[in-house]
């Protein structure tokens, strides 16, 4: 959060208020999000089966779009397969369509394999303002219930989110996923290639005070700009003088007018949009991975960033700041 390095002093800082000027149609959007109406168009009835391989092999029954609309019902209502497989044939039977029903063994086999659609890029093709971060999954298995009732440790583990937000959009546009011992800053170039057009601003917390990530953002963005808190031992660079580097001007910056006023100053407060991001995925996918398989992880993960994406393009509030 912007404010955690003065966590204990932070009962001084008065509470912002902020009004949201489109509250009708944000109000709608948010019905719309609960809503069951389901419609298929002509177009996914036509494309539900799959077209016919030329290659050897057996011949698959369901296209791409069968498999990501089960496992988007799936993610979303946070169904097993079973239950995804009843849920999606009872939605075709209410219809009255004539389509197959893919099972659970297919939906779980196909899942290694989905390629989920990248998010769309909105707007008048400006650059991204992309705010970056991680987050912590865990993996299905004994829960909180059994370290308390037992006080045994538990073999749960967990993965790591990385993911990457537009911050004018609040769409998430890049999206990985690692084991959680994987550093952050690794996972820059990988985040960066998922992002579909120039990238106007990198964000992050100060587990991307690295130099690969300065280098890494210059190498496929030259134009962008880096702003990451230096850590508090942070020293200039020996070219400061006369070439200083972003992360040179932002150790001067603070020397002169202190964390806070770098913060508003570099616009590092927006950061805290990718912190609302991630309280979102939390609440309407979970904290979880249901997969066992690290592939299948990676398409759970994919198919809910699209379902986050297609609900946001329902409605999203604009706000000013009253206070």
């Amino acid at each position: 959060m912007p404010f955690k390095l003065n966590q204990d002093r932070r009962h001084h800082i008065p509470k912002q208020k902020h009004k949201v000027t489109n509250w009708r149609e944000y109000d709608a959007g948010l019905r719309q999000r609960g809503s069951l109406t389901v419609w298929f168009t002509d177009e996914a009835v036509q494309a539900w089966r799959a077209e016919p391989r030329t290659t050897r092999g057996g011949q698959p029954w369901y296209s791409p779009l069968a498999i990501l609309t089960a496992l988007t019902l799936r993610a979303v209502f946070r169904l097993p397969f079973r239950q995804t497989e009843g849920l999606i044939g009872s939605v075709i039977g209410l219809l009255g369509l004539d389509l197959a029903v893919p099972d659970h063994t297919t939906l779980c086999r196909r899942a290694e394999t989905l390629e989920v659609p990248r998010p769309r890029r909105c707007g008048d093709g400006e650059p991204v303002h992309l705010l970056v971060d991680s987050t912590g999954l865990k993996l299905c298995g004994a829960g909180e219930w059994l370290v308390e009732k037992h006080g045994t440790r538990t073999r749960r583990s967990w993965r790591k989110m990385h993911f990457g937000v537009d911050a004018d959009t609040g769409r998430i546009v890049a999206a990985t996923l690692t084991d959680r011992d994987v550093d952050d800053a690794s996972q820059v170039g990988p985040l960066l290639d998922q992002v579909m057009g120039s990238v106007a601003s990198f964000t992050g917390d100060g587990a991307y005070d690295q130099e690969g990530v300065y280098a890494g953002v210059g190498e496929r963005h030259p134009d962008a700009t880096v702003v990451v808190p230096p850590r508090s031992t942070a020293v200039p660079s020996d070219t400061a003088e006369t070439a200083p580097t972003q992360r040179d001007r932002h150790i001067q910056l603070i020397a002169e007018t202190g964390r806070m006023g770098w913060q508003t100053a570099a616009g590092y407060n927006i950061r805290a949009r990718i912190e609302a991001t991630m309280g979102r995925f939390k609440q309407v996918i979970g904290d979880g991975l249901r997969s066992r398989t690290d592939q299948r992880r990676a398409t759970e993960v994919n198919v809910a960033v699209h379902a986050l994406n297609r609900m946001l393009e329902l409605g999203r509030p604009e706000s000013v700041r009253i206070a």
